[in-house]
């Protein structure tokens, strides 16, 4: 069947501690977390093992041409839909580079070593919350509004394996495959 990995970004530790105190400050909800934050590039449901090395190689090579973006988190949002939320999630904002040229890379470059990522539209988020049953969210997402992060440049990227099930509370326990660096920043 082939192993489930996720391409993404990472928050640094000054957003991670933005969040923290954001979060720890409403407990009502069953936030997820912390080492779970990322922002999704490609999600690839079926990496046969044998092309494993192949994809490592491709997106080191591949990714390096890319810029590193600058990116704030502002914003809320919800999956499906507020009126039937079961994921909340904060918008991450490109201020300079493009989410949608990465993730445009992370999975075409996944698509042609046989990693087929999934079907869906790129929406960047970052997930702060999966509920077990669907909620109105409207509350939530005035909320989540509130929030907004330091602006940091995202350096790399990480290629992920997920086992579900495999981590606290029944979550899924992620470990980090490899690392990808990209070209830096005008300026820099």
């Amino acid at each position: 069947m082939g192993q489930r990995m996720f391409i993404a970004l990472y928050p640094p530790q000054v957003v991670v501690d933005e969040l923290t105190e954001f979060f720890d400050a409403r407990p009502q909800m069953p936030w997820i977390s912390p080492d779970q934050w990322h922002i999704t590039l490609a999600f690839l449901a079926a990496v046969p093992e044998a092309r494993t090395d192949e994809l490592i190689d491709r997106l080191s090579l591949n990714l390096a041409h890319k810029v590193a973006p600058t990116i704030q988190l502002c914003g809320g949002g919800t999956f499906p839909s507020p009126d039937r939320a079961k994921v909340l999630w904060l918008r991450p904002v490109a201020l300079s580079g493009s989410l949608e040229a990465l993730a445009g890379t992370a999975r075409g470059t996944a698509n042609a070593c046989g990693a087929t990522p999934d079907g869906r539209t790129f929406t960047p988020h970052l997930t702060v919350a999966r509920l077990r049953r669907p909620i109105a969210a409207t509350r939530w997402l005035r909320i989540l509004d509130s929030f907004t992060s330091s602006p940091w440049c995202a350096r790399e990227a990480k290629l992920i394996a997920s086992y579900l099930g495999e981590g606290p509370s029944k979550r899924p326990r992620h470990e980090e495959v490899a690392r990808f660096q990209f070209a830096s920043p005008t300026g820099d």
